[in-house]
């Protein structure tokens, strides 16, 4: 079975680009994908994948989106037996290839459900020319959706909100965490949050966090969504001395990072999954989340962690309420509990789904 997987882009390691090359890996694929690093794949240790570049786009929004999509609008590739898009933009392929199965990570979540939030947060000339981009390509996007044969969510919680906002019913299949990777070390003095820096990840609430906890120390791993500027964005939260930004660091150093750490911390909005909990428990470590969206379909508090309202105050009181003791009782808890999302499920689920699509392909010729 020849397999293509189609894939926003390449050129950074995060959550939706591990799920690209698990299935790219896991099919023998041809992973295509627009601003290729083609040292990647092997610095996420799938160094087999073979990945094309269809295309080389803006870095600052909305011209990289609106780019991204004509690629894959109009991308020549050869035939396959199958094809599974992977990410936002890529969807924009659907109509031209077929049979196709669309890993969801998220409705785009500025055309529903942080629409009025992100609109919010800008200044006014930016925030009319947002409203109108939004305006043009939405009703785009959901024709590119609407020619999607079967739609695969990464929770239940995404799940919810295709039906809700498209009006497609998606099964789910949690995405993949090679739990072989993770190991215990210890549990460290300082917490450990893993993001990317954009808006959705609430890195204020991290940082007004750990203002309240000045004994406490927060390392926070994760590089600056495209287009962003890291270094006015950090400067622009004013972090206390116990907070530390570190930007995006080789795979080796953040399993050490997971092994050493005292706990994760997770703060993002309605977050779609969340690797980062299923990570940490892993390597055996406890996490502090918000009660929201993904993590609730991960996390079991009082065994693998805790979920607390969405503020300052209710998580450094989460926070500092925890002992070593507590944090060493839980590890077992918690890598159990991870297993529960490793690769092998992962790639079990989607070969049964990427067969059937193809077989139903073949009855209907």
């Amino acid at each position: 079975m020849r397999v293509a997987v189609l894939h926003d882009h390449l050129r950074f390691i995060g959550g939706g680009e591990r799920v690209a090359l698990t299935l790219a890996a896991a099919f023998d694929a041809d992973l295509y994908v627009t601003d290729l690093d083609p040292t990647l794949p092997e610095r996420a240790g799938m160094r087999t994948v073979r990945a094309r570049e269809i295309a080389r786009v803006p870095r600052s929004p909305p011209m990289r989106q609106d780019r991204q999509a004509r690629a894959f609008r109009e991308v020549a590739i050869p035939d396959h037996d199958v094809y599974i898009l992977s990410g936002n933009w890529a969807v924009f392929a659907a109509p031209r290839f077929r049979p196709n199965v669309w890993y969801c990570h998220t409705p785009v979540r500025v055309f529903y459900d942080l629409h009025d939030s992100i609109l919010a947060s800008l200044p006014g000339v930016r925030r009319w020319a947002a409203r109108r981009w939004i305006d043009r390509r939405r009703p785009e996007y959901e024709t590119a959706v609407a020619a999607v044969q079967v739609v695969v969510a990464n929770s239940r919680n995404v799940a919810d909100r295709i039906e809700r906002f498209l009006r497609r019913k998606a099964e789910v299949v949690y995405p993949p965490v090679d739990t072989s990777r993770y190991r215990f070390g210890h549990v460290g003095d300082s917490w450990l949050a893993v993001s990317r820096l954009s808006h959705e990840k609430r890195l204020q609430l991290l940082v007004e966090t750990f203002r309240r906890l000045p004994r406490e120390r927060l390392v926070v791993v994760g590089g600056p969504q495209l287009g962003l500027d890291a270094n006015r964005l950090i400067r622009s939260l004013d972090p206390p001395a116990n907070v530390e930004f570190v930007g995006e660091i080789e795979e080796a150093k953040l399993l050490d990072r997971y092994a050493t750490c005292r706990g994760l911390v997770a703060t993002s909005e309605d977050e779609d999954f969340g690797l980062t909990p299923v990570e940490a428990m892993a390597a055996g470590k406890a996490v502090v989340a918000v009660d929201e969206g993904g993590y609730r379909e991960t996390i079991v508090p009082g065994e693998t962690g805790w979920l607390v309202p969405p503020t300052a105050a209710a998580l450094a009181s989460a926070i500092s309420s925890t002992t070593v003791a507590d944090l060493e009782r839980m590890r077992a808890s918690c890598e159990r509990r991870a297993a529960a999302f490793d690769t092998r499920i992962f790639v079990d689920g989607m070969r049964t789904i990427v067969r059937s699509a193809v077989e139903g392909a073949d009855g209907t010729k």
